[in-house]
């Protein structure tokens, strides 16, 4: 304990620090007395000593740079072998001592000394340093109570360690680290995260840096976000100057940021290494081809400053939470980098270095913007790039991270001048002051506006260094010409930000394949059917030879086998004669002439692919004319072979359900094949008259088509089959609506209302309905009735999860719900007005409404964003944080007289609602714009929107924007969609929906490289989007198209399933025979391109590519 009092007592000045940069949260649950970490050395493996092999030695255990004792004496055994059993233990206490950050960024160094005898002269005994073990402590925030490991023991150097023993590679040390408990709980330990951040050099520096003169200290830091307003500082220190004409190796390994380590091998953190790689897998700057020869250069003649130093930094779950909105806020990262002289002190004063006022100042002040960005895609919990190094400008630095403060310029931080490699140091009191600043050094002293003053340890707040304007008295710097010569010679540095667990989870690849397995469940196998040219010609030939058969019965029958070979020709003639008669008249001649009509026919579909009417009566004539003679000659070939058995094959039907032909239906959709799907609604109409959801589905699909008054046969009949039905009741009181029949508009949604109370959808659309009739009252009651019941099952919904959770407090807190969200009436009268004016104009009240929208997005897109420009601006110039995008299955068509200028696919792909980082709680509006987007009501949509702008709960958010960006595909307004979609992106740059709508936005487009990185990234999230499935569809066509399905047999199985599925579309049936002409399958391939003809391929680009692949193999087309 005297140690730990000790250590405690030497860490008494930096407490303020700790408290304020890592606070302790009720969730963390750590006792006030704190709880000690026990450090036990058993026993010590192949030592020596500088004076024999049986040395006496002691170790010495150190943390955080205080000691926490000596074990006894032991002398060595003749094996090398000591028993230390030597405990010494710290005290973890948060509120005032060892931290969990401090455990995550310094290790327990074990020091080994060997005693040596007292000579006759010498008062005390002489000890030597053999080496030095280091223990990271890094477990112990996993979650364990204790653990052992074998560390090696590092020789310092001229230690006999050097040479190991024979037969021993290192010597070593075995060490066991305990707590009584656990210093965090299993969800602790699932929320928390580790950031580690290795700063491995700055290549390409100015040729003013030079090894010889003054010494330098070479520094870089940034800010890591903690809890609440507070930030944390990361230093690396005494970076060093190297001359060109060597290139660093890779791997090596990271060192700790720990000063005055005695044994050059305990520098090194055990299995960390800097390992490299392409510059084109970088996600950084300078990370493109042309690019490539000046690194070269720069990394191999130039001068290059040195650290590979790794800082750790412990991230409990709330701070987890602080660092990923922080790169929500800003995704550019400032690093600065600065040069510091040091002086070395005249002797007497033990060989330290200090600073001198004069000597103190900052020069050569860098910085570099790092894109954090990547960190918040699914699944990433690295980067690492090239960074350039720019000249620390206020106003520059001010632009691009709305930061208005420096690390170095702005806090206090001691250079620790016994540190030869450089680390972590937390600020203390003596300010580093700019050239420039130090006239204003007495206003800098003052506390204005949360400025901290030199002696203050707190780092300054995210939110004091995000405001708008700088702090008061404090002097922008805006000429940098020291800076300026990191830019002429191109500096830049090689950084690396690594977390322990990625930010955004990423779906593993095993719930994928289980996911597929479920979509697509086993089939029994098919029997085998063959067909083709050739399956018909050897079924003509084996009917010729059936039926030549049976004549020749007849024949014998009729005249006996015993006939001679020289029967004259009369006879043969009057033979002849009798025997047609027969035939004709039994009706035998009919049966033969039916028996090989089926085989005829299959020769006409399939050696001729002949399956239309004649446009004339020429090209029959002459069709006839060339088949008569084929089946002549092949009648003689057949009447010459003998006849094999007949080989009977049955073809298993293939059932589909209601759902597949919904789903067909819905593809069908997405294709702009309006036809097709009209037929797959009908024919569930006609299966199953009586079931009211066919003629609900039939009925928006006829909204999406704008045929309002089959829409609304389709919702009436529906309705019928169920008059209590909500959503019909409500469907057909929009179809009134729009087409002007108010009053059974008002009887629609009052009896949905009385049916069901609770329906915050009926009770907001009764409310529209007397806007439009200019009844306020009605309108307010209807409102204020909608949010009472969004309240009401909001709060059941968090009592009933507070209830799963054990937590009762919320009861208490129930009452304040309806407070939380408000009245409707909140609305002022400007606000009202407003939505009365957009809902004023029957016809026109959707066109004035979407006029308004386009005004606020236009107004909104020229305010400045939070960075000063667009915040995914960088992404689309770097493939590694470019979201790119794709077409295929949503071609423009062009305009019919049947299709409505609104038709359009991209209508049935509706954003779910989905709970994002920026979020904003759901309305009675957004809830009644979902049902309105589900049913395809697009033209009231409109109306509905402008309500939820100019609600106080609701305005902008990312799902608005989805919605605006619907409308506007709907018209094919490609730029304004794109305008909502980049507004989306920045409020909610999450939602896989949001993702999902700009792939649509860049297929429709023809785009498909940027709507296949779009639909890629959407399939990357854990949850999914609305409509998955038809991300899957177009990505896989985008796929197909890029002939990435390399492997034959997994795109057969996949085109067979479709088919199976859905055998009436021309494109599967191209792609299946496209694949068996590459398999060498001649049946399949010509019977695949049989029914491609038949379905009426339309992408001539398609059928050249089979032509051209027919041509290639020499089959698959019979007909040449």
């Amino acid at each position: 304990m005297d140690s730990c009092e000790k250590l405690n007592l030497n860490r008494g000045r930096d407490q303020r620090r700790t408290e304020e940069l890592c606070p302790i949260t009720d969730m963390e649950q750590v006792p006030t007395g704190g709880r000690l970490v026990h450090i036990t050395v058993t026993d010590g493996y192949d030592l020596k000593g500088y004076k024999g092999d049986t040395p006496v030695t002691f170790v010495r255990a150190e943390f955080n740079q205080v000691t926490l004792g000596d074990s006894a004496k032991i002398t060595v055994s003749s094996e090398g072998t000591a028993k230390y059993n030597f405990t010494s233990s710290f005290e973890f206490n948060p509120e005032g001592g060892i931290t969990l950050n401090d455990l995550a960024h310094n290790p327990v160094f074990l020091t080994v000394t060997e005693v040596l005898q007292k000579e006759k002269k010498q008062k005390d005994e002489k000890n030597l340093i053999l080496g030095q073990a280091v223990v990271d402590l890094l477990p112990l925030l996993e979650g364990e109570s204790s653990f052992e490991m074998v560390v090696p023991l590092h020789p310092v150097q001229g230690s006999p360690l050097e040479t190991p023993r024979p037969g021993s590679k290192q010597c070593s040390l075995e060490v066991k680290v305990s707590v009584a408990e656990p210093l965090l709980t299993a969800a602790q330990v699932l929320g928390s995260n580790l950031l580690k951040v290795t700063l491995e050099g700055a290549y390409s520096v100015p040729e003013s840096f030079v090894p010889t003169g003054t010494q330098q200290n070479y520094m870089v830091g940034l800010q890591v976000p903690s809890l609440g307003e507070k930030d944390y500082p990361i230093l690396f220190k005494n970076g060093t100057l190297k001359l060109g004409g060597e290139r660093e190796t890779f791997p090596r390994p990271k060192k700790w940021p720990i000063p005055n380590i005695l044994a050059p091998g305990a520098n090194n953190i055990p299995d960390a290494y800097i390992v490299g790689g392409p510059y084109e897998e970088e996600e950084g700057e300078l990370n493109h081809p042309e690019d490539r020869e000046f690194r070269n250069q720069a990394e191999y003649t130039k001068k290059r400053i040195i650290w590979d130093l790794e800082s750790r930094c412990y991230l409990d779950p709330p701070a987890v939470v602080s660092f990923q909105k922080r790169i929500v806020d800003c995704w550019l990262w400032p690093v600065e980098m600065i040069r510091v002289p040091l002086v070395i002190a005249p002797k007497g004063k033990a060989g330290k270095t200090e600073k001198t006022d004069d000597e103190s100042q900052l020069s050569f002040h860098g910085v570099a913007y790092v894109n954090m960005l990547p960190l918040l895609y699914p699944g990433v919990k690295k980067i690492r790039g090239a960074f350039h190094i720019y000249p620390y400008l206020d106003n520059t630095v001010y632009e691009k991270t709305k930061l208005s403060f420096s690390l170095f310029r702005d806090t206090g931080h001691h250079l620790n001048q016994n540190n030869k490699v450089g680390g972590i140091n937390s600020p203390l009191t003596k300010p580093l002051v700019s050239k420039n600043l130090k006239e204003d050094k007495t206003v800098k002293e003052k506390d204005i506006d949360g400025k901290i003053k030199p002696g203050d340890v707190q780092a300054p707040s995210i939110k004091s260094q995000s405001s708008d304007t700088p702090l008061e008295g404090e002097p922008l710097l805006s000429h940098n010409a020291e800076g300026q010569q990191y830019f002429e010679a191109g500096t830049y540095i090689v950084l690396e930000i690594q977390l322990d667990k990625a930010l955004v989870p990423k779906r593993m690849p095993e719930e994928l394949a289980r996911r597929v397995k479920e979509m697509i469940p086993p089939r029994p196998p098919l029997i085998r059917w063959t067909g083709g040219a050739q399956k018909a010609m050897s079924d003509y030939h084996t009917q010729i030879k059936n039926i030549s058969k049976a004549i020749l019965d007849e024949y014998y029958r009729m005249f006996g086998k015993q006939v001679g070979n020289n029967i004259d020709s009369e006879t043969l003639e009057e033979q002849k004669c009798q025997l047609n008669y027969e035939f004709n008249s039994s009706g035998k001649y009919f049966a033969f002439k039916e028996q090989l009509k089926h085989a005829v026919v299959k020769i006409v579909r399939e050696k001729y692919l002949r399956t239309t009417s004649f446009e004339s009566q020429e090209e029959l004539q002459t069709f006839i004319s060339e088949l008569y003679v084929f089946l002549v000659d092949q009648m003689h070939v057949a009447l010459n072979e003998a006849m094999p058995d007949d080989v009977q094959s049955t073809v298993s039907a293939v059932h589909t359900s209601s759902e597949q032909l919904r789903l067909f239906a819905f593809e069908a959709e997405v294709n702009e094949n309006f036809e097709m799907a009209a037929v797959y609604y009908k024919e569930r109409l006609v299966r199953e008259p009586q079931n009211l959801h066919h003629w609900l589905d039939y009925g928006t699909f006829c909204l999406l088509t704008e045929d309002n008054i089959k829409a609304q046969e389709c919702f009436r009949k529906a309705l019928s089959l169920n008059e209590s039905h909500i959503q019909s009741l409500l469907l057909c009181g929009v179809l009134a609506v729009l087409m002007e029949n108010y009053e059974q508009a008002e009887i629609f949604f009052e009896d949905a209302t009385c049916l069901e109370p609770t329906n915050v959808v009926a009770w907001t659309l009764l409310g529209l309905y007397y806007e439009i009739q200019n009844n306020d009252i009605r309108m307010e009651m209807a409102f204020h009735e909608a949010v009472k019941q969004l309240q009401a099952r909001a709060l059941q919904t968090q009592v009933t999860k507070e209830k799963s959770t054990g937590n009762v407090e919320y009861a208490e807190e129930g009452g304040n719900i309806e407070s939380s969200l408000g009245p409707w009436g909140t609305i002022n009268d400007s606000s009202t007005a407003a939505v009365k004016a957009v809902g004023a104009g029957g016809g026109n009240g959707a066109g004035a409404a979407l006029s308004i929208l386009d005004e606020f997005l236009e107004e909104s897109s020229k305010l400045p964003s939070e960075s000063g420009e667009p915040i995914l601006s960088t992404q689309f110039q770097d493939s590694s944080i470019d979201p790119k995008q794709s077409n295929l299955f949503f071609k423009e068509i062009p305009e019919k007289k049947e299709a409505p200028k609104c038709q359009d696919s991209s209508a049935i792909l509706q954003p779910a609602p989905y709970s994002g980082v920026s979020q904003t709680p759901t309305t009675i509006f957004m809830e009644t714009i979902r049902f309105l987007m589900k049913v395809n009501a697009v033209q009231y949509v409109h109306r509905v929107l402008a309500h939820e702008l100019l609600c106080p709960q609701g305005g902008p958010s990312c799902e608005y924007y989805l919605v605006l960006a619907q409308t506007h595909l709907l018209k094919k307004d490609f730029t304004k969609a794109e305008e909502c979609l980049q507004h989306a992106v920045r409020l909610d740059y999450l939602n896989p929906n949001v993702w999902g709508m700009k792939g649509h936005l860049y297929f429709l487009r023809g785009d498909h490289a940027e709507a296949k990185a779009c639909y890629e990234r959407t399939i990357s999230f854990v949850l999914d989007a609305s409509e998955m499935h038809f991300i899957f569809l177009r990505l896989g066509l985008i796929y197909l198209e890029e002939k990435e399905l390399e492997e034959l047999m997994e795109a057969e199985d996949a085109l067979s399933e479709a088919n199976v599925l859905n055998n009436y579309n021309a494109e599967v049936w191209a792609y299946l025979a496209l694949v068996c002409l590459k398999a060498g399958r001649q049946l399949e391939a010509e019977q695949a391109y049989k029914y491609t003809l038949k379905l009426k391929l339309k992408d001539e680009a398609l059928l050249a590519e089979i032509h051209t692949v027919q041509e290639m193999v020499g089959f698959g087309n019979p007909s040449f």
